[in-house]
């Protein structure tokens, strides 16, 4: 099969483009690595099923330069997610326990959490996918996968029916849990989904969006609200109210809340099939109502009225109602040979975290830069097993943390022993009687969210430089006063070299002795890194403007970012630290890696030949 004369050859392809495949190939573009993606849909799928996206998606979605239609066309803030308990169906009960994801409190820059629409979020990644290296080809199967030493070798049926072959140096398949690259290839080859045995998850819940339309007076004038003075607006906040609740219901656990833009008004209610009911029966209407609409029914003494209220079923359209058999699982490997998995093809995850997404985000930008490793820099070697062996080795690492998370998230709101939630909800009370704690379960642990990899070899960082830590972002101010996130200057040249170098400095004073520390860089490090395009990040000035400050930036405050455009449509940064950065990275010369993790933290120019070294080594084999 390898000497056959195909027609067609690019360095990648991605079968499926949903949110991973498309994220893996926009990055690639972005670094000069031509791609094909296989997609055997004809277009986005229209209906929303990931909701959630976390502050890491958020800035992987900032580093294609979609900052800018996060809040005015992808989705909205989720604001506080709230635990609340009992079996009266009350989502206005005070919640046991209040999460806040409005503020900065994390190690992104970013909210905790926004509520978008699939679709859209689908189309904006798409879009960043650059033309000149990636094609995008709906509308095809893939019919056989085949591979030799050097290539892989794809047989898939276009939109027009006929058959085409394509080689590339890698196949990744981002197709999904069911798709063919896990289930009719590898799967035969010994990669296996398992259990997650450590925090292991399987249930079946219903899932429905709802898109609302707002009653007014005129279109429901015996609506009994309107003699209280409610506006339509406050109706919908009434029933429809803008924080995510998880719903303790021993009787019925569940969660609902907004996504998508305020405009939209769509409304996402998840509910559990216990044990012997069917999942297609529970997504009946009239059994759906049964258990929803309890919910969207308030006890007329809430507002002195002689009856209850239910909000109008005439103004609830249901967009989707139907059974999902969620679980925590990860492939035993995620890449065999040349052919690679990714996202919900190499694991997959309960819906307790909002990870679903963000982890196949995360998967992809920390294998793109691999890829170009293996396409540009060592095409003729061997070395690919070890590469792709050291990425999903990390990538697992941070699985185990956010499945971990997720499912405690799930047991506890899924509790139903009465004994184990009298348990829960007074330790809940007696962490919040701490201020300390308190702070810390309110901001669901962002502050200290900083993930550090553990090292084996092979990993691409130095471990007694400070590498493999998550880079934290913050906010700086350019010298035209700009306000920026500080990936998009370490980040904006338009060079194509993997990793970044950036300089950190207490103040300005410091300036002259780091330029000259960097002296000859261009030469040392075989072009990798050019010192005209290395960014300084100073906290304080004490000297004059520097005469060539192309590349020296402020670290910003909260209210400059506040005060920005940045902040549009956006909570306002709370508990925002400017010095993150300084507390973290323990250097001066920092080489950061795409995926925003430290491959060195160095403190001088020789610990800084010794790290650059490294990345040639890296680099080269």
């Amino acid at each position: 099969m390898g000497s056959q004369q195909l027609p067609e050859t690019t360095d990648v392809i991605i079968c499926g483009c949903g949110p991973t495949g498309a994220l893996l190939s926009a990055y690639l573009g972005r670094m000069g690595v031509p791609n094909v993606v296989l997609e055997k849909e004809p277009a986005i799928t229209t209906d929303p099923r990931g909701i959630a996206l976390d502050d890491d998606g958020i800035r992987f979605l900032q580093g294609l330069g979609l900052y800018d239609r996060i809040y005015t066309k992808i989705g909205t803030c989720m604001g506080r997610f709230n635990f609340v308990g009992g079996t009266d169906c009350d989502m206005h009960k005070t919640p046991t326990l209040a999460m806040d994801y409005n503020t900065s409190v994390g190690v992104t820059g970013h909210v905790g959490f926004i509520g978008h629409k699939q679709p859209v979020l689908e189309s904006q990644v798409r879009e960043s996918m650059d033309p000149y290296f990636c094609s995008l080809r709906c509308n095809s199967t893939v019919l056989q996968l085949g591979e030799d030493d050097e290539w892989t070798y794809c047989t898939y049926r276009d939109s027009s029916g006929a058959e085409n072959q394509i080689r590339a140096r890698f196949f990744v398949g981002a197709d999904g849990k069911t798709g063919y690259t896990r289930k009719q290839y590898l799967e035969i080859r010994g990669v296996i989904l398992e259990k997650f045995h450590e925090a292991f998850y399987e249930e079946t819940w219903v899932a429905l969006n709802w898109q609302i339309t707002i009653p007014t007076p005129q279109s429901h004038p015996q609506f009994p609200l309107w003699k209280l003075g409610y506006t339509p607006e406050q109706v919908y906040d009434e029933f429809f109210p803008p924080e995510f609740r998880f719903l303790c219901n021993p009787d019925r656990p569940a969660v609902c809340g907004r996504f998508g833009l305020p405009a939209d008004r769509l409304w996402r209610f998840e509910y559990i099939i216990q044990s012997g009911e069917d999942g297609y029966t529970m997504a009946k209407p009239e059994v759906m109502k049964k258990i929803v609409y309890p919910y969207l029914t308030h006890r007329g003494f809430r507002y002195k009225l002689p009856q209850d209220v239910q909000f109008p079923e005439d103004c609830i359209e249901v967009l989707r109602c139907r059974p999902f058999t969620f679980s925590s699982r990860t492939c035993n490997m995620w890449a065999k040979d040349r052919v690679i998995l990714c996202g919900d093809a190499a694991h997959v995850f309960p819906p307790f975290g909002g990870q679903g997404i963000a982890s196949g985000f995360r998967d992809a930008i920390s294998l793109s830069w691999r890829l170009v490793i293996l396409c540009r820099y060592q095409p003729n070697q061997k070395s690919h097993h070890k590469i792709l062996e050291a990425w999903y080795q990390e990538r697992k690492q941070q699985l185990e943390l956010s499945l971990a998370t997720t499912v405690e998230n799930g047991r506890m709101v899924c509790e139903t022993h009465p004994i184990r939630i009298f348990l829960r909800d007074w330790y809940i009370w007696i962490i919040q009687l701490l201020p300390s704690w308190k702070r810390q379960a309110q901001h669901g642990r962002r502050k200290n969210a900083l993930v550090r990899y553990r090292y084996s070899t092979g990993m691409p960082f130095i471990p007694d430089l400070n590498g493999g830590l998550y880079l934290p972002q913050v906010y700086c101010r350019a010298m035209d006063n700009k306000i920026l996130f500080t990936d998009d200057a370490i980040f904006s040249s338009n060079t194509k070299a993997i990793f970044r170098l950036f300089v950190y400095l207490h103040d300005s004073s410091e300036l002259v002795p780091a330029k000259a520390a960097l002296e000859g860089i261009d030469k040392w490090s075989r072009g990798e890194f050019c010192q005209d395009d290395i960014p300084i990040l100073i906290e304080r000035f004490i000297t004059k403007n520097p005469a060539n400050s192309k590349n020296v930036f402020h670290i910003a405050s909260a209210q400059e970012f506040a005060q920005s455009s940045l902040c549009n449509n956006r909570p306002k940064p709370l508990d925002y630290d400017p010095y993150l950065l300084r507390d973290k990275l323990q250097g001066r010369f920092i080489i950061v890696r795409p995926d925003r993790f430290i491959f060195a933290s160095c403190k001088d120019t020789r610990e800084m030949k010794r790290a650059v070294r490294y990345v040639l080594n890296y680099l080269y084999g």
